[in-house]
C-alpha cells in the first residue's frame, strides 16, 4: 500500500489527500487503463451535487474487480465505502490507476 493505515483501520490524511487528488484527476464515464501490469476497464461516476463519486472497476483478462463508493460530508469529511474488499486495496487501485491516454484526453 502505498501508505500506512492506523490500526483502528483508517487512512491518515495525507494518504486520502494524495487519494482524492488521483480520483478526481480520473474522467467521467468508461476508461480502459493499467494497473499492476494488467489491462483494466474503469468507470466513474460523480453525483451532481459532487456529494457521491462511485468507481468500478474490472480486469479485463482476468477477474479481479474494484469498487467502492466515496461519499463527501458536511466540512471536509469524507467517507470511503468499499464493496466487499479492503480501504487499502482501493486506496492503491486509484493511485496505481493509469487511464490510457487517449480516451482520458477525450473525455476530460
Amino acid at each position: 500500500m502505498p501508505g500506512p493505515m492506523r490500526a483502528d483501520g483508517k487512512v491518515p490524511p495525507p494518504v486520502l489527500v494524495t487519494f482524492e487528488d488521483a480520483l478526481a484527476r480520473l474522467p467521467d464515464g468508461y476508461v480502459d487503463g493499467n494497473f499492476g501490469g494488467r489491462s483494466w476497464g474503469v468507470t466513474v461516476k460523480r453525483s451532481q451535487d459532487g456529494k457521491r463519486i462511485w468507481l468500478y472497476g474490472e480486469e479485463l483478462s482476468g477477474t479481479d474487480i474494484v469498487s467502492f463508493n466515496l461519499y463527501r460530508l458536511a466540512g471536509s469529511r469524507l467517507i470511503l465505502k468499499p464493496c466487499e474488499m479492503s480501504s487499502a486495496k482501493v486506496i492503491e487501485f486509484v493511485l496505481g490507476f493509469e487511464p490510457g491516454t487517449e480516451k482520458a484526453a477525450s473525455r476530460r
